[in-house]
């Protein structure tokens, strides 16, 4: 019975415990089972649930059932199955107990389940707008069934003034109960956070402004109704232009699901804005067709093209946004039962073999949605402080061969420019640069790279780095440039352009704290400038070495491990003791500050991002009040997350052992300066 990992249990017909196997003790911990009744083992409501099935079985009737037994965090679902036991006359005398774990497969299901909830709703919501033929309706109907859907007091959309800090609310949605927030309003009287995140094209997340912000901030926010707030922004030509918001009268922590429902809702309902707006010009076109009817076909049948291209488009966006985010979250705990199958399979070569080539198959999923998140701007970045002058002298020989013979290249760059960015990304921003000018010199032309310091006067100002890609070629009208790093737009042949290149980089630009503009004139050539804020020279640590194939070590280490997904977090605590680690879990923010206040010391502390209650960045607040310099490692599946602190180092889901380990010993390294035990 010791040998058998479900619980099993004899119980007489007074109900008390005569056997239990060691999976059934260990269950409820060190305290005595054998010789005490169900109700003092389980507990009062836990005993309640079960007594009818019990007085069943004690009658002698065999039957199963699911239910909740308490566990050491909380209470776990279980599958029980009774057996009665009988005497040697026949008379029941008690029955057999066989109880097995099935959380982790109720949990996959309500996962699956929510997943599909999404799913519905936004394809209910694609139905609801695809009739609509004008910006104002779309929104509006948008905003009622979000809030609808989410139980909120407020959904509201906004248009920007040219200044960039006025804004007008033109419609909203509240609940009953909830004033109407339609007016105009600006940026900086709903405090310094708002106008640093939706300035740089990052969503605003307040769970509690009351908790979360300067009095006078909340205070605007409470004049309007709104305790909780995400602020979603709409970036064009490298300018805020338009808001989305859902609001809560009352605190609330926004879960990882709301933030990417809302995102995609925000993308989809502008996609929407912007058919209505083509079908509207293709209704133009067709009206003055008796008039000129050559050209006005030509028109037409190009503005087709390009609406049939934005559907296309935005159904593939669909699919990432709403299956990306999950599906890393799925492959996390895949990745790790493989990783530990493939340590375990000595002496049986053919489960090695198969769990390789699970492993292989997993990896090449994960590069999959990665390129799936890269293509909807969703990808999460890597940013390392980049040697601007290095990274450009190594691409130079690269570039000068995209470019071809028949255009002049001069690459110029100041020495000590330092800027924190993804350098993979930078590079493809830079090359995606270069081929653009290149297709504006059919017959050949220069293109120069300027790279300088733009020192900031004021006391307290950061410098600024500009990179810029300065071409001869035929440079661009005012209605196309107006309209040049807008997504999916091309002057390009259909088929040969997406419209993506432009808009990539200017999102790169974004994600990283700067900024990119265009400037052009027919006939004068174009210039491009990526701008990005200074770093000191100092966090400059050279050139990455190549990622390790093989797990590190981290024996010795101590590691607290937080997170609410049971397999996500089962698969990364069996990650850390294979590689020697001694791990504590805890499947709540509450939960790990309580260990932590018991006096724990933990080596490094890694939490999930997304967790009710209380959000990784909360938690590793508070575990540095009480622990300073406590390493942190954040583990997340989505990629925006908004940074109200210091940026805590990250790791995306999903992550092999080598990854995982990799990681800590960077966050030790980076926090301790010493050795990382790695």
């Amino acid at each position: 019975m010791d040998a058998i990992p479900a619980l099993v249990a004899w119980v007489g017909a007074d109900e008390r415990y005569r056997f239990v196997n060691r999976a059934y003790a260990g269950w409820f911990g060190d305290r005595p089972v054998v010789g005490r009744t169900i109700r003092e083992v389980v507990g009062e409501a836990a005993y309640e649930r079960v007594e009818p099935y019990i007085q069943r079985a004690l009658a002698g009737e065999a039957l199963a059932f699911e239910s909740r037994l308490p566990y050491a965090e909380g209470a776990r679902e279980v599958r029980v199955d009774y057996a009665p036991r009988h005497a040697s006359d026949g008379s029941p005398s008690g029955f057999y107990a066989l109880v097995r774990d099935i959380t982790a497969a109720r949990i996959a299901e309500r996962a699956v389940a929510e997943s599909e909830a999404r799913l519905r709703f936004l394809d209910d919501l694609g139905q609801a707008v695809a009739a609509e033929t004008s910006a104002d309706a779309i929104l509006a109907t948008t905003t009622r069934m979000v809030a609808q859907h989410l139980g909120l007091s407020n959904c509201a959309y906004a248009d920007m003034d040219a200044d960039q800090d006025g804004f007008t609310i033109r419609g909203d949605w509240a609940a009953p109960g909830s004033p109407s927030i339609v007016g105009h309003y600006r940026l900086a009287d709903f405090g310094r956070l708002a106008v640093q995140e939706l300035g740089a094209g990052r969503p605003l997340i307040v769970n509690d402004n009351l908790r979360e912000l300067a009095p006078e901030e909340a205070k605007t926010f409470q004049d309007i109704g709104i305790a909780a707030t995400i602020c979603m922004p709409l970036v064009k030509a490298g300018r805020l232009t338009a808001l989305m918001a859902i609001h809560d009268r009352a605190p609330r922590v926004w879960t990882e699901r709301e933030l990417a429902l809302i995102t995609e809702v925000t993308e989809r309902s502008w996609a929407h804005v912007e058919r209505a707006r083509s079908e509207s010009e293709l209704r133009r076109l067709n009206a003055s067709l008796e008039a000129r009817v050559d050209d006005e076909v030509a028109r037409r049948t190009e503005a087709q093209a390009a609406l049939l291209q934005s559907q296309k488009m935005e159904t593939i966006g669909q699919l990432t946004g709403g299956v990306a985010h999950d599906f890393n979250n799925l492959l996390t705990p895949i990745v790790g039962a493989l990783e530990l199958t493939v340590r375990r399979a000595e002496g049986d070569e053919r489960l090695r073999t198969l769990a390789t080539g699970g492993l292989q198959a997993a990896e090449r999923a994960r590069t999959l949605v990665q390129r799936l998140l890269s293509f909807s701007r969703r990808q999460h970045l890597e940013p390392r402080v980049v040697d601007l002058q290095l990274l450009l002298d190594g691409m130079t020989d690269l570039i000068r061969r995209s470019l071809g013979p028949q255009i002049e290249l001069d690459v110029r760059c100041e020495a000590g420019l330092f800027v924190r960015v993804d350098p993979h990304q930078l590079e493809l921003a830079v090359l995606n640069l270069a081929v653009n000018a290149r297709d504006a010199m059919p017959a050949g032309g220069r293109l120069d790279f300027r790279a300088w310091r733009d020192s900031r006067p004021l006391a307290g100002e950061p410098d600024w780095i500009h990179l810029a890609a300065v071409d001869t070629g035929s440079g661009m009208a005012p209605e196309v440039l107006e309209r040049a790093v807008e997504p999916f737009f091309t002057t390009k042949q259909v088929g040969k352009g997406t419209g993506l290149g432009l808009s990539s980089v200017q999102g790169l630009a974004l994600q990283s704290g700067g900024g990119f503009r265009l400037e052009s004139r027919p006939g004068e050539g174009t210039t491009a400038t990526l701008s990005f804020p200074a770093v000191d020279a100092a966090l400059y640590r050279g050139v990455a070495p190549a990622a390790r194939v093989q797990p590190a070590r981290l024996d010795g280490l101590t590691i607290l491990l937080v997170d609410d997904e049971d397999l996500v977090r089962a698969a990364t605590a069996s990650m850390l003791t294979g590689a020697g680690a001694a791990v504590i879990e805890a499947s709540s923010g509450l939960s790990a500050t309580g260990i932590l206040g018991q006096g724990v010391r933990p080596d490094v502390l890694i939490t999930d991002y997304a967790m009710p209650g209380m959000d990784g960045r909360v938690l590793a607040r508070e575990a540095r009040s009480q622990h300073p310099g406590l390493p942190v490692l954040l583990i997340t599946g989505y990629a925006h997350l908004s940074e109200t602190g210091p940026v805590l180092p990250r790791l995306a889901k999903p992550f092999t052992e080598a990854d995982l380990t990799a990681a800590v010993g960077r966050v030790l390294q980076e926090t301790t300066g010493g050795p990382s035990g790695a």
